[in-house]
């Protein structure tokens, strides 16, 4: 028998949503102070307190004690850049000056030999170590940046949504493709990677600023004939990047309007930043079912504004939280949901720590539309898990001391915590991370 059909069980305590507690309260999670997580074929089996799963096991199976520290579904992040990796921490700039500055220069080094490999390798390593399991990658405009992505998250069984960037003006020569070049190799690389073991394709115009009509219209092409796919670009982050794109589509009702008249807005379609929003923008996205998604640590770093939670919640907008490297700067969630808070805070807003534990685990998996697959541990989920110690750091410990229940160590951990706090990483029940501290 193989390690991936074994049964084994991870033994802790047990946390995990079934709805979202900005609605229900705490009828939205499950919570075991002993618990006990059954994996069998990859899958969750059952999730429940020990003292009654224990006696029905088999004296075979493997049990993996995590006691006292939390396990989690993993972590899910919604907009990352794989190229930028090297970017994160550039100093001094707002997004049009910052992404010709740094980014562009840094994304030709793709074309180099062994380069998409190599940070493909880093981030997959970088995000195991942070707890997340799934995100949705961009790629650059180089075919072989995709490929070396998917190879390497099929390689160690990861879920992962990714795309080559489709970019054919206002950028660098050495990182623009045309039209159809841009969907020939999206074709291929959908044909290859799409639904291949966990693979998911995203059909990635990078944003309406480096995409000519053509080009979208490419991309509209690829939507028809692949409607299994994601859409993930950019809108609405960047007052100066609005205009110029306002000033290429003159005819488009607005920003949203662009991706609208495109076929771009749809349920599986994810919008990184979502900033500066008209209202009619905020109606459409409800109408067609897109995703807005908020990016809390480029949106500070790069000065470009306060995503408005409530008001997307109003208008009844799917929310999904990233974080956005290299713009963004923590590869951490927990890191990532600290900054929202912060941001909400500025507008009058809150967050709890159950909300905000709830959006990167099933919130985005809903948000993605993948909550049949990941980001619960409800039976036949896959088991992609993150276990946590809240006590990490001496300054958690001493706080944790004076904490009088389970919603303030949560919220401890999600104000203070980042990486440090990850235990172990599993893959489809398989360790793909253990701290060496821990």
């Amino acid at each position: 028998m193989s390690r991936q059909d074994a049964v084994r069980a991870l033994r802790g305590r047990l946390l995990w949503f079934v709805g979202d507690p900005y609605g229900v309260g705490a009828a939205a999670h499950r919570y075991v102070e002993d618990g006990l997580l059954v994996i069998a074929d990859g899958l969750i089996r059952a999730a429940g307190e020990a003292r009654a799963l224990l006696p029905a096991l088999p004296a075979e199976v493997e049990i993996i004690d995590h006691r006292p520290h939390l396990i989690m579904p993993g972590f899910i992040d919604a907009h990352i850049h794989m190229p930028q990796t090297q970017v994160i921490a550039s100093y001094g700039a707002q997004l049009m000056e910052w992404l010709n500055k740094y980014t562009f220069v840094e994304e030709q080094k793709l074309a180099q030999q062994g380069h998409a490999e190599k940070l493909s390798r880093f981030l997959l390593d970088e995000l195991l170590a942070s707890g997340t399991t799934t995100a949705a990658v961009y790629c650059s405009v180089h075919e072989k940046s995709a490929e070396a992505f998917f190879a390497e998250s099929h390689r160690r069984n990861t879920r992962m949504i990714a795309g080559k960037v489709m970019m054919d003006r206002n950028a660098p020569a050495a990182l623009t493709d045309t039209a159809e070049s841009g969907y020939a190799e999206s074709k291929a690389l959908i044909g290859r990677w799409h639904g291949k073991g966990r693979q998911l394709y995203a059909i990635t115009p990078r944003f309406a600023v480096t995409s000519s009509p053509e080009q979208m219209a490419a991309s509209q092409r690829l939507v028809a004939e692949h409607p299994g796919c994601f859409v993930q670009t950019h809108i609405n982050e960047n007052r100066a990047e609005i205009a110029l794109a306002r000033e290429l589509y003159p005819m488009a009702a607005d920003y949203a309007g662009i991706y609208e008249d495109y076929g771009l807005l749809g349920p599986k379609s994810l919008l990184g930043h979502c900033i500066h929003m008209t209202k009619r923008e905020w109606r459409a996205f409800a109408e067609h079912g897109a995703v807005a998604v908020f990016c809390p640590t480029s949106n500070l770093f790069l000065g470009s504004g306060l995503f408005d939670w409530d008001r997307a919640r109003r208008e009844g907008v799917k929310v999904a939280l990233a974080t956005d490297i290299g713009g963004g700067t923590s590869y951490s969630m927990l890191r990532t949901m600290a900054e929202a808070y912060k941001i909400l805070q500025l507008q009058g807003q809150s967050l709890s720590a159950f909300e905000a534990l709830h959006a990167i685990t099933l919130g985005n998996a809903v948000a993605l539309g993948l909550d049949h697959l990941i980001g619960s541990f409800e039976p036949g989920r896959e088991a992609d898990i993150v276990v946590l110690d809240p006590a990490a750091t001496r300054a958690m410990a001493h706080r944790l001391e004076t904490a009088r229940d389970l919603a303030e160590e949560l919220f401890v951990l999600v104000t203070l915590g980042d990486e440090r706090n990850v235990v172990a990483t599993y893959v489809m029940g398989e360790l793909a991370f253990r701290c060496s501290t821990n």
